[in-house]
């Protein structure tokens, strides 16, 4: 009997895509190649299936880390290389976690730091150069964040200049920490204005949950993933262990064949 082929609509619609999708991914080096029938029409089969269904889960943006290692596995499972896409799909794994960690610990630190305990020894007043170079930050990243009310700087009467003391420095620090470990401008701002009138307990969630006057659309941008960095991360988190399972379906197929 001959076997079952599938076509390029087959193919897209099982995936939930347009045929142009499928035709790319197979430029791109995404799936196996594809045998074509005398007429020029394209021959699917059920590897191809399974490997554009590995394709989907792990080709959606963000990804955390680095996109490289996605790549590369969906291109070595389409090699027929499933070992060595395994590998990198528990590397992207290792890379998802190491961003939720840090997310996690910039947390933490500013949890510390609105609850009133000690994160930096007392410092005199600085002007925004002294300010940036202790913190490890360019004079041009202070003022935007003061631009875009992440922080208040009080000036020196007589000369006018910016004074950075302790306060703000605390600040700036957990600012800092908090865009290093991917979070958005605007969901600092949010969690900063909650704090700023005395509503301490649950920042966390402030920076995780934007308002419903944020932003009309709620598309899945970068804007947007950042706004939501601790949720989106746990979701990234979920995908790659989805795309270690579907490779683990295709490494089964083929050991039953």
């Amino acid at each position: 009997m001959p076997p079952k082929f599938l076509r390029t609509s087959d193919i897209a619609q099982a995936v939930g895509v347009h045929p142009n999708t499928v035709r790319l991914y197979e430029a791109w080096g995404f799936l196996p190649p594809v045998p074509r029938s005398p007429s020029g029409y394209r021959l699917f089969t059920p590897v191809h299936l399974e490997q554009m269904r590995l394709a989907r889960i792990a080709l959606q943006w963000p990804y955390p880390g680095g996109k490289d290692p996605v790549t590369a596995l969906v291109k070595s499972a389409a090699a027929g290389d499933l070992g060595r896409a395994m590998e990198l799909a528990y590397t992207y794994l290792a890379n998802v976690r190491a961003e939720r960690a840090h997310a996690e610990a910039a947390t933490e630190f500013l949890e510390r730091w609105a609850g009133g305990q000690a994160t930096d020894t007392p410092t005199p007043p600085l002007r925004i150069g002294q300010a940036a170079e202790r913190l490890g930050v360019t004079v041009d990243m202070l003022r935007g964040w003061e631009r875009n009310g992440l922080l208040e700087v009080p000036r020196d009467p007589a000369s006018g200049y910016r004074l950075y003391g302790a306060p703000e420095i605390g600040r700036v620090r957990v600012i800092r920490m908090l865009r290093q470990a991917g979070y958005s401008v605007m969901a600092i701002l949010r969690m900063l204005l909650q704090f700023d009138t005395d509503h301490t307990s649950n920042l966390r969630h402030a920076l995780d949950t934007p308002r419903p006057d944020e932003r009309a659309d709620d598309s899945d941008d970068v804007y947007y993933v950042a706004d939501r960095w601790l949720s989106t991360l746990a979701g990234e988190e979920q995908r790659a262990l989805d795309i270690i399972q579907q490779i683990a379906r295709m490494i089964a197929a083929v050991q039953q064949k």
